[in-house]
Parts: C-alpha cells; structure tokens; sequence
C-alpha cells in the first residue's frame, strides 16, 4: 500500500512477520559481514541482489522474521547506522 495525502492511515501489518531489507554498499564482503553482524544468532536469510552499472555499489537482500514493529525498526536503525551500509530500503 503507498501512503499519500488520500491515504490518512498507515497500514496495519500483523507481527510476527517476515521482513526483508535490500542493503547497498560498495563491498559485497563488507554487506554480508554487516547483515551477519547486525542479526547476530537471530535467523535469516540472505541473498546476492544487483551491481550497478559501473561496478561500485551492490546490494543484497536480507529477511528474518521480526515480532514487534520495534524490532523491525531496530534492526532497520542498525543497518542504517552502519559504516559499511550506503542505503537501506
């Protein structure tokens, strides 16, 4: 569902849940070690998602299923914070 000035509420997701995040950065080591590091003994999986066009950015997809919408936004405020992570969607 996407939020607009027609859609006065957000919409209700039911937790738990599968959540999946696409990370980007200029290392694909450095992304698998992050998503390693940030979901520590919690299970996930994770897969190789795209290089841009001149090589410099990849990206991966991580997913794990969360319980509360707070652990869904910590997770997401770790990745964003980390030093190795360039975006988080």
């Amino acid at each position: 569902m996407i939020l607009d000035d027609n859609t006065p509420q957000r919409p209700q997701i039911e937790y738990p849940t599968r959540w999946g995040f696409k990370l980007i950065g200029e290392s694909r080591e450095s992304l698998h070690a992050c998503i390693k590091e940030v979901m520590g003994e919690k299970e996930h999986l994770c897969s190789i998602g795209n290089i841009s066009k001149n090589g410099k950015f990849h990206s991966y997809n991580a997913s794990c299923v969360v319980d509360s919408e707070e652990e869904r936004n910590r997770l997401f405020k770790c990745f964003a914070e980390h030093e190795d992570i360039k975006m988080v969607i």
